[in-house]
């Protein structure tokens, strides 16, 4: 399910004619051209939610690093719940896998970026990672679960030349699928690549925290299925909530704080060698 309720077909027109300009000239050309004009533009209407008010929360999430086991029962409910395509090496969530061998000084990454390393098992959309250090002496091996940060200081939005990502007052970052034009500018911006470009709709897609269902009360699907509750998410303006209790019960860390983005993911228990 999309962020926002669909009112029609992505606007070719529109795409033709970015994708016209961007071919008369260089993409950092077409940028400067486009970018002046962003800040004119109307920021999209929020999905309409009966009897939600947006200026009452303040959204976040917990990742509690020790605990994860790689599962990926996460990755095969955030597939299923957002419609994903399962065809394709796209995920707007996914656990990394930290192993360092015997003998290895440096620390081997296996993510989704890498197919082999996290295959599909199966017609059922399944996940596992792949057994490659059986015959290994392993060292130190964990698990870093991974998403949209919904940034306070969003890059995506900024680099946006039509308006089509947005922020909203509750904290989360959205996509207005209608609007966008599958430039791909908030996909090069993003610095936790975050973001991918959807073929089946023909436009930029990411993690929403299932917004359908956060803004009704229930958990991210994520959340709901992690076996281990490795994954938290609440209401910072509820002091009981689950990740305000997280957050004044650990020392937690944000990825590439020097980015400047200011991520609103909070993890604890990842190493240096996590970016």
């Amino acid at each position: 399910m999309d962020d926002k309720p669909e009112s029609g077909e992505p606007p070719e027109a529109g795409r033709r004619k970015f994708l016209g300009l961007v071919g008369g000239g260089s993409i950092a050309i077409a940028t400067t051209a486009l970018l002046p004009q962003a800040a004119a533009v109307v920021v999209p209407d929020k999905p309409e939610i009966p009897g939600y008010d947006w200026n009452k929360h303040h959204w976040a999430f917990g990742i509690d690093a020790t605990k994860c086991i790689g599962c990926l029962r996460c990755v095969e409910a955030c597939k299923v719940e957002n419609n994903v395509p399962t065809d394709a090496n796209h995920f707007r969530t996914w656990v990394e896998r930290y192993v360092t061998l015997e003998g290895e000084e440096k620390t081997r990454i296996d993510s989704q970026h890498d197919p082999v390393n996290i295959q599909a098992a199966g017609a059922e959309g399944k996940y596992r990672f792949a057994n490659r250090y059986k015959d290994a002496k392993v060292e130190k091996a964990f698990f870093v679960p991974k998403l949209c940060n919904h940034c306070t200081h969003p890059a995506c939005v900024q680099v946006c030349p039509v308006g089509a990502t947005y922020k909203t007052e509750d904290g989360a970052v959205l996509i207005d699928h209608t609007m966008c034009i599958g430039c791909q500018y908030c996909v090069q911006a993003c610095p936790y690549g975050a973001r991918f470009f959807n073929e089946e709709i023909q436009a930029t897609d990411k993690c929403t925290w299932c917004y359908h269902r956060i803004t009704k009360g229930l958990n991210p699907a994520c959340v709901e299925v992690c076996p281990v509750s490795a994954r938290i998410f609440g209401d910072r303006n509820d002091k009981q909530s689950p990740i305000s209790v997280f957050l004044r019960n650990n020392r937690v860390t944000v990825l590439r704080p020097e980015s400047g983005n200011a991520p609103n993911v909070f993890y604890v228990g990842i190493d240096k060698e996590v970016s």
